[in-house]
């Protein structure tokens, strides 16, 4: 297993980079780095979408909080120039690149500016149901509060209208990066075709 693991170490002596173009002609199978399947021995990653903060835990020692050291290291092996990224929990595209290799700290800055940069529109709020748009309305108001450094109570404080609802509210409570699967289907039902480097983002709350 440490074996395994070394092999995932930053640095160049990888052989070359696929763009977009190698992975159809080349219809390689791209091999996920154990952090992004949550199969790590030694390593959970705590990725908070919300906040941007990364970090995480040795399962066997969940005691004591570890830096994410291994942000350098390569998302896939082999490394291309660009993922792309969807989840059931937005109708959300979010593309990661890196022309020397997208990393695993690549995916983390990327997902989080995409989601705390971006607002939602109205016609894409207006297509959820009532009763998410009000936890939504919610949870916008909840994190704006919470950035001013205010406490706030979910249950019993009225919903501003005029909060602007980023992307990451969307998620109510589903903030924290799970892990990343392969599933050719959805990637056909989301976008009309799948490809090697197109991954399903799970989140949990």
């Amino acid at each position: 297993m440490a074996e395994q693991i070394g092999k995932w170490s930053p640095g160049m002596s990888y052989g070359p980079v696929l763009t977009q173009t190698d992975l159809y002609l080349l219809k390689s199978e791209l091999q996920l780095h154990p952090v992004l399947t949550d199969s790590h021995p030694t390593f959970h990653l705590v990725f908070n979408l919300s906040t941007g903060q990364t970090g995480g835990f040795n399962p066997d020692a969940s005691d004591r909080d570890l830096p994410f050291s291994c942000k350098d290291e390569p998302a896939t092996l082999p490394r291309v120039q660009e993922l792309i990224l969807i989840t059931e929990h937005s109708p959300w595209c979010t593309i990661v690149k890196n022309e020397r290799g997208v990393t695993l700290g690549d995916i983390c800055a990327t997902v989080w500016k995409e989601y705390t940069e971006n607002y939602v529109t109205d016609s894409e709020f207006a297509a959820l149901p009532p009763r998410l748009q009000e936890h939504v309305r919610r949870t916008a108001a909840h994190n704006q509060h919470s950035q001013q450094g205010g406490a706030w109570n979910l249950y019993y404080s009225p919903a501003p209208t005029n909060t602007r609802m980023r992307r990451v509210d969307w998620l109510r409570e589903r903030v924290f990066f799970d892990s990343l699967v392969k599933n050719d289907s959805y990637s056909v039902s989301r976008l009309g075709f799948k490809a090697p480097n197109i991954f399903c983002m799970k989140l949990s709350s």
